[in-house]
C-alpha cells in the first residue's frame, strides 16, 4: 500500500515537472493600464538599492488600489505579509519560474489557487519597506533552474543566475 502511494507521488511530481517546463509563457503587464513610462528601463540590478543592496526586479508605479494581474499563468504558492515586501504574492509559472509581486495594498488570491492573465491577485500599494513612498508594484522573476552564464562580477553577481530581467518580458507586451 505504501509503495503505491510513493509511486503516485513520484508520478505527480514528474507530471508537474514536465508541465512546468512545457507550458507556454504568455506575458502581460501585471499592473492594469500601465505603460512603459510607468517603470524605469534601467532599474533591474541597480546598485546601490536600500536594504536589499541590489534591485532585483522592476517597480511599476500606479495609483494605489490599481488592479494587479499575474504576468503569466501559474500556481499561487505563497501569500503573506513580510517586512521588506509588505503584502506579497508568489506565483510558480511556466519554466519553473517564480513571479514575485510585492508592496500590494491588498492580496486578492489565496495559496494553491491557479491563476491566469485574467485573474486578480491584488492591488498596487506601498506596504513593507515601500511605506511612505509612491505606490508601486515590485515585480521580480526568479528561476529555480540557475542560468550559470549570467554570473557576473557586480555586487551580488552570483545571485544574477537566478534572477531574470522582468523589463525584457514587460517590454515585449507592448507592440
Amino acid at each position: 500500500m505504501q509503495l503505491k502511494k510513493q509511486h503516485k507521488i513520484l508520478i505527480a511530481f514528474v507530471v508537474i515537472l514536465v508541465i512546468g517546463l512545457i507550458l507556454p509563457q504568455h506575458y502581460q503587464m501585471p499592473v492594469e493600464g500601465a505603460t512603459r513610462s510607468d517603470y524605469d528601463q534601467d532599474s533591474f540590478w541597480f546598485y546601490p538599492w536600500g536594504k536589499s543592496v541590489t534591485h532585483k526586479g522592476v517597480d511599476i508605479f500606479a495609483n494605489a488600489g490599481t488592479t494587479v494581474h499575474p504576468a503569466t499563468s501559474g500556481l499561487v504558492v505563497y501569500t503573506s505579509q513580510i517586512s521588506m515586501g509588505g503584502n506579497v504574492v508568489l506565483v510558480l509559472g511556466p519554466k519553473w519560474r517564480l513571479h514575485y509581486y510585492a508592496h500590494l495594498k491588498e492580496i486578492k488570491t489565496h495559496r494553491f489557487a491557479f491563476v491566469n492573465n485574467h485573474s486578480t491577485i491584488g492591488s498596487v500599494g506601498a506596504t513593507g519597506n515601500a511605506k511612505g513612498k509612491l505606490p508601486h508594484l515590485h515585480y521580480s522573476i526568479v528561476s529555480l533552474l540557475p542560468y550559470l552564464w549570467k554570473i557576473d562580477s557586480s555586487v551580488m553577481g552570483w545571485k544574477k543566475m537566478f534572477y531574470l530581467n522582468p523589463i525584457t518580458y514587460l517590454n515585449r507586451t507592448f507592440h
